[in-house]
């Protein structure tokens, strides 16, 4: 090879690299991350498992992603170690997909349909047309496809670069010296571990062997032990990633390197007693995707039936003591590539974070009535606490505003940014409630008897509308939703009438005027506690291309939503009534 031979291999190779990144990229924003959500959720069984790792992969075309997601998975207790092991299995036979969608270029012959076969036939094709969605589509997922068309040809274009580099590298005295040093199994190993660990792929890796095999220069004995090294190194990633994770995370990437260590061995310890024949012959881009499928169908019949066994040398490996649960593990950086993913696990935090807010809201109620100075001191912890989460949540939505997501995904991440706010708010308001019964009780304020039944019935209120918040956050319930924003009209009125038979009250000497100042106050936080909710509904209401504020959405609301609203308006103004 001579200087210009070199340059084009380099140039090739970034091509090649450049596409497989851009085509995966792609692929993961057509996806929309839920593939990731239900990877979390259904891995009940290893059969399950295994196909959902295979499915996964076989689409994002990375495994060293999905190992990675595993990681993030155990480490925020989404999933236990005991589900991961058949999903790696999985994802192991889903990198392979690419490798023989690059073994079409060795398709050559004279027939018109079999030369169509070819990429260097159909991958023009597939840029323009590529280039066409991306450029002239308005919608995203067409774009995303588009994106995916061009990855692809920038790939196939970067691969038939470098095989036309590499042209001249059989007759190399240096290249086939080169590849007797590959034939030793930790020489190849190493190489391919070490080289698939750089560039994390071994998709990847795969691909830039089978272009260098269309020299017809390199024998699988030399081929066969640096695939085997690129499985390896494809586990390099979720090791890195499990570094700063916890001891079960630890323990699923010590499971991505133990099942392909087993096979090696057991394979060349077949291959030392009885000799495989085949390992003479020259390897082609078939026989590359081939060994590289085989190995890992192999390895999967062979552990399927020890997955426990994996499992236990993982635990026997890190056998450091668990900690104790972090509320925030599912705020796990590793999730930020995925960001649909992401905000879930944004909004299951942010669900959790309601449901302190809904403690602290009944705990100020309580007060009102049943004064203690150890109840308020749990609203003011709950207060802190939930500060804790408010900048939490918000330095991770911040951290996900700063990928790459689509309209829809910027959307929700938006939205339970929104969220967040209000439910904090909520928190603020049952503590400036908490606050007011203290001063009463320091004060010895006594409500009249009709004052005491008007706050009974509005708390009552209050503490339900709390409540459809936290069921509209945690479930995604739409009709809790619209329940809220039934309600919140409904202690609007309760509110009026409250204020203007207090004044009554006070006119005819039957309410204390020290009561004023403090029922005054009771009623407004009330009242911003019940706006609050009802901004939650609308921002869990509105879909990812409305551009209303809360109280302009309230007025462009659906037919049947306004339907919903009147009917919820009257079952709420008969259940909470005041005279």
């Amino acid at each position: 090879m001579d200087t210009f031979s070199i340059l084009t291999l380099i140039g090739g190779l970034a091509m090649f690299l450049f596409g497989m990144n851009y085509m995966g990229d792609s692929l993961k924003k057509l996806s929309g991350s839920k593939l990731e959500l239900i990877l979390s959720k259904l891995t009940s069984n290893r059969f399950k498992g295994f196909l959902l790792g295979l499915g996964v992969t076989a689409i994002i075309q990375s495994s060293s992603a999905t190992m990675v997601m595993l990681v993030g998975f155990v480490n925020s207790g989404i999933m236990k170690l005991a589900q991961t092991t058949s999903v790696l299995m999985g994802a192991n036979i889903g990198t392979t997909v690419t490798g023989w969608i690059l073994s079409t270029s060795g398709i050559s012959g004279t027939n018109f349909f079999l030369r169509l076969l070819n990429p260097t036939a159909f991958t023009p094709v597939l840029a323009a047309i590529g280039i066409v969605m991306f450029m002239f589509s308005k919608s995203d997922k067409r774009r995303n496809v588009g994106s995916i068309l061009i990855g692809f040809a920038v790939l196939m274009f970067g691969m038939e670069t470098m095989s036309g580099a590499t042209s001249g590298l059989q007759d190399s005295p240096m290249f086939e010296n080169l590849l007797v040093k590959l034939s030793n199994p930790l020489m190849g190993i190493l190489v391919g571990t070490v080289f698939t660990a750089i560039i994390q792929s071994s998709s990847a890796s795969v691909g830039i062997l089978q272009a260098l095999s269309l020299t017809s220069a390199i024998p699988v004995s030399s081929a066969l032990p640096v695939i085997l090294g690129m499985n390896i190194g494809a586990a390099v990633p979720p090791v890195l990633s499990a570094i700063s994770g916890n001891r079960d995370a630890k323990r699923v990437a010590a499971s991505c390197v133990y099942g392909v260590a087993v096979t090696v061995s057991i394979f060349y310890a077949l291959h030392a007693a009885i000799g495989f024949e085949f390992m003479d012959n020259n390897s082609s881009v078939f026989s590359i995707a081939f060994i590289h499928t085989m190995f890992n169908i192999i390895s999967t019949v062979i552990l399927m039936p020890f997955c426990k066994g994996i499992e236990k040398l993982s635990k026997m490996t890190f056998r450091v003591k668990s900690s104790e649960k972090n509320p925030f593990e599912g705020l796990d950086d590793r999730f930020l590539n995925y960001p649909a993913f992401a905000t879930e696990q944004a909004r299951e935090v942010t669900a959790d974070m309601a449901r302190l807010a809904s403690s602290s809201v009944d705990a100020a109620l309580t007060l009102l009535t049943d004064y203690s100075d150890k109840l308020k001191a749990e609203t003011e912890q709950l207060e802190e606490t939930i500060d804790t989460y408010e900048d939490k949540l918000n330095s991770y939505l911040v951290a996900l505003s700063g990928h790459q997501m689509t309209a829809e995904e910027s959307a929700g991440v938006a939205a339970i940014s929104h969220i967040v706010d209000n439910v904090e708010r909520i928190s603020d308001g049952a503590y400036a409630l908490a606050e007011t019964s203290k001063e009463m009780s320091d004060r010895k304020i006594v409500m009249s008897p009709k004052a005491m039944d008007e706050l009974k019935v509005i708390s009552a209120a209050v503490k339900e509308i709390v409540s459809l918040a936290v069921t509209a956050i945690d479930d995604k319930d739409a009709v809790a939703a619209i329940k809220i924003e039934s309600l919140n009209r409904v202690i609007g009125e309760i509110s009026n009438t409250m204020k203007t038979n207090h004044m009554t009250r006070l006119q005819n000497n039957k309410c204390s005027t020290g009561f004023g100042f403090a029922f005054s106050n009771l009623l407004s936080n009330m009242g911003r506690i019940s706006d609050r909710c009802s901004n939650i509904a609308v921002y869990l209401l509105q879909n990812e291309t409305t551009t209303f504020s809360p109280h302009e959405y309230k007025s462009h609301l659906a037919a049947d939503e306004a339907n919903h609203l009147q009917d919820f308006y009257n079952t709420y103004s008969e259940r909470y009534v005041i005279s």
